[in-house]
């Protein structure tokens, strides 16, 4: 008669029908939420930087790993939006005098900023 669990080499196996399998313990995760940027890196790192994923992924650090792009992707953004608005003379006044022209300005704005941060940060 075959045994439910079996300790070998350290390692603990449960029987499931004919066959055992490792009890393996993957410690403690963690699980941020995580955003757009976040998801493009993922991508990035399944296709172009396979060694980097499956790393993170063996060491249980890959949820922390894109979090931390993602807060740094959105915190760039932030600051080359406002970088720009400043340097292109975006100002209050223009959105009080001529709304759809700041509507404008700031969407050109964010998609340069995005484009930078995406180069940059997202898929490196």
């Amino acid at each position: 008669m075959m045994k439910d669990r079996m300790i070998q080499n350290g390692i603990e196996y449960e029987r499931r029908g004919e066959q055992y399998y490792p009890l393996l313990d993957l410690g403690e995760q963690t699980t941020y939420e995580i955003g757009k940027y976040g998801k493009l890196h993922l991508e990035f790192m399944k296709q172009n930087r396979r060694g980097t994923y499956t790393t993170l992924l063996t060491e249980n650090r890959l949820n922390e790993h894109l979090h931390r792009i993602d807060k740094q992707a959105h915190e760039q953004i932030d600051l080359h939006i406002a970088q720009m608005a400043k340097r292109t003379g975006l100002t209050e006044e223009l959105k009080a005098s001529n709304p759809m022209r700041w509507v404008q300005m700031m969407n050109n704005i964010k998609a340069s900023a995005e484009e930078i941060v995406l180069k940059e940060v997202v898929y490196r």
